[in-house]
């Protein structure tokens, strides 16, 4: 069992000081993909003309804006950095870094897709351009604070997180969540770059995780082990439904996600879809046509 975190301490608008070189002010955009909405993150100390950076702004909303502002209000913005182009992420990046002077660092955005199913908040912010791409191991200094660039595609393909090294913290944006498994949708998304990713933020035994929806993970290994197995388990729960005779995904998913809110099951079909595109790559699954939600697949 995942050991979800689903409740924690927090005012729509309000700056908390959540760690020594950590603020958090949580926009009111909730929802189910959201939570209890974004949490942006302000890294570096109080006081006047202090440096400080800004990652995830958010979505498009000004009492968040004003919010923000007021949180920083006497200090230097340095930088501005985005996880992910995901609207609940980058819009309001470009409108906050030009009220504040300060430049929007982030992966390069991914080529124009839609997603088979459409209608998710995880779409993309389409008019999303960093001031400077940032790429994997990059490394931005600060008043008192050092973040590390750490990417970690399949959530999306241009997914990073951010490395807090003072503090042996990592901003994972979404691509590990407190309170909720992580969606994983094709075509930008991909389960096998999202499985490997789980192993990289593994590999570096942070002491806590500060994701961008809910409340922090302060004991990360035994979380992120839970989560990589819930992936397994549902990999094998999809060629179970296989092997039972289920050939399409619409077949599948109101056997394997009925304990899950209906609304979540477009997006489920595109996880379930994201398993069966890993399974075909690895030549356990064969799909007819080719990969797609409508498609039939069947075990080799």
């Amino acid at each position: 069992m995942i050991p979800f975190v689903r409740n924690f301490d927090f005012a729509y608008g309000r700056c908390d000081r959540v760690s020594p070189l950590i603020r958090r002010v949580v926009a009111n955009n909730p929802g189910p993909f959201t939570f209890t909405g974004t949490g942006t993150y302000l890294i570096g100390r109080d006081g006047p003309g202090a440096g400080v950076a800004v990652i995830d702004p958010g979505p498009l909303d000004d009492d968040h804006l004003k919010a923000l502002l007021r949180a920083v209000e006497g200090q230097t913005v340095t930088h501005v950095l985005v996880t992910h182009t995901h609207r609940d992420h980058a819009p309001l990046a470009h409108p906050f870094a030009e009220a504040t002077g300060a430049a929007v660092l982030a992966a390069r955005p991914p080529v124009r897709q839609v997603h088979a199913s459409m209608g998710l908040d995880e779409e993309d912010d389409d008019d999303f351009v960093p001031d400077r791409i940032l790429h994997d191991g990059e490394r931005i200094e600060g008043d008192g604070w050092t973040l590390e660039t750490l990417a970690t595609p399949g959530h999306a393909s241009n997914h990073l997180a951010f490395a807090l090294i003072e503090e042996n913290a990592l901003f994972c944006g979404d691509h590990v969540m407190g309170w909720s498994t992580t969606v994983v949708a094709p075509p930008d998304g991909d389960m096998v770059d999202y499985m490997a990713s789980l192993d990289a933020v593994l590999a570096r035994c942070f002491d806590t995780l500060w994701p961008t929806h809910g409340a922090p993970i302060t004991d990360p290994r035994p979380f992120l082990e839970a989560y990589r197995d819930h992936r397994l388990e549902r990999e094998r729960q999809v060629l179970e439904r296989l092997a039972a005779g289920d050939r399409q995904i619409a077949e599948m998913v109101p056997v394997l996600y009925a304990a899950v809110d209906r609304r979540l099951w477009p997006a489920a079909s595109l996880s379930v879809h994201a398993h069966l595109l890993s399974l075909v790559r690895r030549g356990i699954v064969a799909a007819q046509p080719e990969t797609s939600l409508q498609a039939f697949y069947r075990i080799i």
